[in-house]
């Protein structure tokens, strides 16, 4: 591995679904920029989040700490905003810059107040949390701690300020956290030039005909007319491919400020999306109860480092943004905080041929909230604190997560072992007074909160 300290450009998108984009075998989405990226760089093909909701999953990518550590559990609503939550914590941003990284932010942030900068920025244009699709010359962005005001789709205006922060003349390396907007509900409104590609899609990649067998419909899944369902996949398609534009408008500008080649190139998000999956429209907390179902859960994850990585290589491991977080701070040289427990590692080694996959662990853990998941290649196991109602899939038999083997005699093994796993791991990764299974006595992150239903 180079030692060299490259720049990290990270796109962490809104709400994009793993499965939405061509890299990951989406037959229709348009993502030319994704295909290239992909096939220059690395892809991979089971990546997580640590939890499927906005807030939490930023979190835990910006501090590397699981939701039960860094005590973020739900979207934050601003309403609720108490303050910093991640005071205290030493995140990515702040590690980089002390590693001589001039830092920036363009987009969604969604870890807490987007009005003010956070700690370890050196550039700042925050999207409010009440975003709209399009803007119309109000005060929605938080422009180095100036409230202005900007007009046109907010992607693009975010892509503008990106732009902005990376032909700056500096010797500095860079880290700049992009967080597009568009792929996050509701879907409609996206450009016109874009939605028509997708009119007359057939939506394979989408199963039909599924209903969600384990709750009731919550959220944005009770927002979607189900009778218009096949243009609201229209509109979400477009929202990947304007996001894929905005990703090539972002790498011709490191390109022609003459820094590609010496760029970290990350393309992820924040968890994923079901548009139809399962009967579901929204992510974890598409349903009451709270669900795990892979689509919710699985991100797309694809790096490109000239020189560094193997152009075209497809990873298999079981990673998640906590791996990422590790990953971006190894790659930049940052030096964690000592004594720092970190269910993370790096994923470096993973891209040295024939070197550390052999070690790497075979378990994926989730949570959310009272939620918690233990995941194997074949086996999910969901626990549900208190009282359930648990859940135990075989993904091998059953990859559309249709039959619940939680009660069954010949998987009590299966089922015991996962949640010995579980236990030990939320039992090592969890502070005080921030364990998800505190349910209730949690602060209140914003009005819809499962667990206070």
């Amino acid at each position: 591995m180079t030692q060299r300290q490259p720049n990290i450009l990270l796109f962490v998108t809104d709400d994009h679904g793993q499965w939405a984009s061509g890299p990951y075998g989406n037959e229709e989405v348009v993502t030319p920029n994704l295909d290239r990226l992909a096939e220059s760089g690395v892809v991979m093909e089971n990546a997580f989040t640590p939890t499927p909701v906005c807030s939490a999953a930023r979190a835990s990518l910006l501090t590397g700490l699981t939701p039960s550590q860094h005590g973020v559990h739900d979207y934050i609503a601003m309403a609720f905003d108490r303050g910093p939550w991640l005071a205290g914590e030493r995140t990515l941003p702040q590690l980089l810059q002390e590693a001589g990284f001039r830092t920036g932010l363009a987009g969604k942030w969604h870890a807490g107040n987007e009005d003010e900068p956070a700690p370890g920025f050196d550039f700042w244009f925050g999207v409010g949390s009440a975003y709209p699709l399009l803007h119309e010359g109000k005060r929605d962005f938080c422009n180095q701690g100036r409230m202005e005001a900007f007009c046109g789709y907010t992607d693009e205006i975010i892509a503008g300020q990106a732009t902005r922060f990376v032909e700056e003349d500096d010797e500095r390396p860079f880290f700049l956290l992009v967080g597009p907007t568009a792929t996050h509900g509701p879907w409609s409104g996206h450009p016109e030039r874009l939605v028509s590609l997708y009119r007359d899609a057939t939506f394979g990649d989408i199963p039909v005909g599924e209903s969600y067998a384990f709750g009731k419909q919550a959220l944005e899944s009770l927002s979607v007319d189900r009778g218009r369902e096949r243009e609201a996949q229209a509109q979400y398609y477009a929202a990947v491919s304007h996001v894929d534009e905005i990703v090539g408008r972002l790498l011709e500008a490191v390109d022609r400020a003459g820094k590609l080649s010496d760029t970290l190139v990350v393309y992820t998000s924040d968890h994923g999306l079901n548009c139809g999956h399962h009967g579901i429209w929204g992510k974890g907390n598409g349903t009451r109860p709270l669900n795990m179902v892979e689509e919710s859960i699985r991100v797309p994850m694809i790096l490109k480092w000239p020189g560094a990585l193997r152009a075209g290589m497809r990873c298999r491991e079981l990673v998640d943004h906590l791996d990422l977080f590790q990953t971006l701070a190894a790659a930049g040289q940052a030096k964690l905080p000592p004594g720092g427990d970190y269910a993370g590692r790096s994923m470096l080694p993973l891209f040295v041929e024939q070197k550390g996959g052999a070690s790497w662990r075979e378990v994926q853990f989730g949570e959310y909230g009272t939620v918690r998941m233990a995941r194997t290649r074949r086996y999910k196991l969901v626990q549900r604190h208190t009282g359930g109602p648990d859940e135990l899939f075989d993904l091998e038999a059953d990859p559309r997560e249709c039959h619940n083997l939680i009660s069954s005699s010949s998987h009590r093994a299966v089922r015991s072992e996962l949640s010995c796993l579980i236990e030990t791991r939320f039992s090592r990764y969890s502070r005080p007074g921030k364990s998800g299974k505190l349910g209730t006595e949690l602060p209140k992150y914003n009005m819809t909160e499962a667990w206070r239903d």
